[in-house]
């Protein structure tokens, strides 16, 4: 297998989490794609992922999936019993609806700040910006903040009791959020005992 990305960035880190969690880190190529120059909106990237975003993952047989809970899915049920995905239909559908909040109300919502309130990757890939929409984003990415922190007041992940793919974006989402300069707030300490615990496991603090 392949898999197309940019070191670095939370949403190539999302599927190096999940590939790591599920012992397959070996045996995935590589393939960086430069983001920052634009590689991603070029043809040859296009023909593998019409969105021109990463990461994307290619199989075997050329079969290639993007959208990084696809991929995470694959993953689950390829090696071994699914441990990020759910095992029955209740967790898998908690998982997923957690995961969406997390991936909506922090994530893409940091993500649409750093492309349109700040430079972003520059002018020559951000080819429209508008400050404002950018400045609400950071406003709703602090309340997806707080409303994370009142999850985990009650449970010890975001979906329950077991590490899943919704907190594997929860936690690439504040490291986005720490480099778009969006801190935590102070009154979220059940967040940030959350993103302790969770930055020792093998699969993030290797």
């Amino acid at each position: 297998m392949k898999v197309y990305e940019f070191k670095g960035f939370p949403n190539p880190a999302r599927v190096r989490i999940a590939l790591a969690e599920k012992g397959l880190t070996e045996t995935v190529e590589f393939v960086s794609v430069d983001v920052p120059n634009g590689e991603h909106k070029q043809s040859e990237f296009l023909a593998k992922n019409p969105s021109g975003t990463v990461p994307v993952l290619e199989l075997d047989d050329g079969t290639t999936i993007a959208e990084c809970t696809a991929i995470t899915e694959y993953l689950d049920h390829t090696s071994g019993e699914t441990t990020l995905t759910g095992r029955t239909p209740k967790e898998r559908a908690v998982i997923h609806m957690m995961q969406r909040r997390a991936e909506a109300g922090l994530l893409d919502a940091v993500g649409l700040y750093f492309h349109h309130a700040t430079p972003g990757l520059g002018p020559d890939v951000e080819a429209y910006q508008c400050s404002e929409w950018g400045e609400h984003q950071r406003q709703k990415a602090i309340a997806g903040m707080h409303y994370l922190n009142d999850v985990l007041a009650e449970n010890t992940y975001l979906a329950g009791e077991q590490f899943s793919m919704a907190d594997i974006t929860a936690f690439a989402g504040l490291v986005f959020a720490d480099f778009a300069k969006i801190e935590i707030p102070a009154e979220c300490g059940h967040l940030k005992a959350w993103r302790e615990r969770v930055s020792q496991r093998p699969s993030i603090a290797g």
